[in-house]
């Protein structure tokens, strides 16, 4: 399990259940008094607002488990990329993003953001735009774009204690996320090879494990090589021409069917989604009545 810890002024806030969705890793900043998301156990939330204190939320992007704290913090100032305010103004705009379509999707997600992720419409007081560098007085931190995973999706790369806190290109043996109606495989991969290469002693991010010291190239690796090997399998199963329903019940992302379905059915075909655009796009697949098939 996880442990709290602190390198310098920065400090590594683990989730819940080991930083598993739908709880998150957070990071605050000593003095400063900045928290980075904010979907840790509320318990921990709380404490660290009643003491050291919070003064200042800031959000690596937009998606529920990072936000499902913020009502614990609503007095306070926050602040975000500029190129995701939309989702966070109401539930259909939110929904929209994820480019949920089916009612009984947005039913289930309607109930499940309020009630499990304490969602409510949210205006930011300010921006965090990219590239900028902004003097926090215990350390500077960066602001690195890193689109793909969402288009605004920042990591935030704290210069003196040399640590990366890189959101949701968490390294993880499920691999990358890329499954959001703007989330783009090309631009994530650029954001891999991007972050692979910051000068960092110690790599923070969002889920499970969290903290990495060390030589983290393997990782970085391994969890790119994801997005290859679902390529690979979904091309195996294109041998037999298959409709989308057909590809989602393969199930190459998640390995299985799982609960709710609401969920992970979605999250199945949003993902192969952007490998089948991609496939088509090269020439390597077409779309013909209706189902999928390798080019001749």
């Amino acid at each position: 399990m996880s442990q709290e810890r602190s390198i310098g002024p920065v400090r590594f806030v683990p989730g819940g259940n080991r930083g598993k969705y739908p709880f998150v890793n957070c990071v605050y900043v000593e003095d400063a008094g900045v928290l980075i998301d904010t979907g840790a156990d509320r318990d921990h939330l709380k404490a660290l607002r009643e003491g050291p204190g919070v003064r200042e939320v800031w959000l690596s992007h937009w998606h529920e488990d990072h936000i499902a704290g913020m009502n614990l913090f609503e007095d306070l100032p926050f602040r975000q990329s500029p190129l995701e305010a939309e989702p966070l103004s109401g539930v259909e705009s939110f929904m929209d993003w994820y480019g949920m379509q089916g009612e009984s999707q947005r039913s289930y997600w309607r109930k499940t953001l309020v009630e499990e992720f304490h969602y409510q419409p949210r205006k930011a007081s300010g921006w965090l735009r990219p590239g900028e560098v902004i003097d926090l007085g215990s350390c500077s931190v960066e602001i690195i774009p890193t689109p793909g995973h969402t288009p605004g999706h920042l990591a935030f790369f704290f210069r003196e204690p040399a640590v990366l806190f890189m959101g949701d290109y968490d390294l993880t043996r499920f691999g990358p996320w890329y499954g959001d109606r703007d989330s783009s495989l090309d631009e994530l991969m650029a954001s891999i090879e991007r972050l692979r290469r910051i000068p960092a002693r110690v790599w923070l991010t969002s889920h499970e494990t969290g903290y990495f010291e060390g030589d983290v190239s393997a990782l970085f690796g391994r969890y790119r090589a994801v997005i290859d090997e679902r390529e690979a399998k979904l091309l195996d199963c294109l041998a037999v021409p298959r409709t989308m329903d057909e590809i989602v019940n393969q199930w190459i992302v998640y390995r299985k069917p799982r609960e709710p379905k609401e969920f992970y059915e979605w999250g199945e075909g949003a993902i192969m989604g952007k490998h089948l655009e991609r496939l088509m796009r090269t020439g390597a697949i077409v779309l013909e009545n209706g189902r999928y098939r390798l080019a001749a």
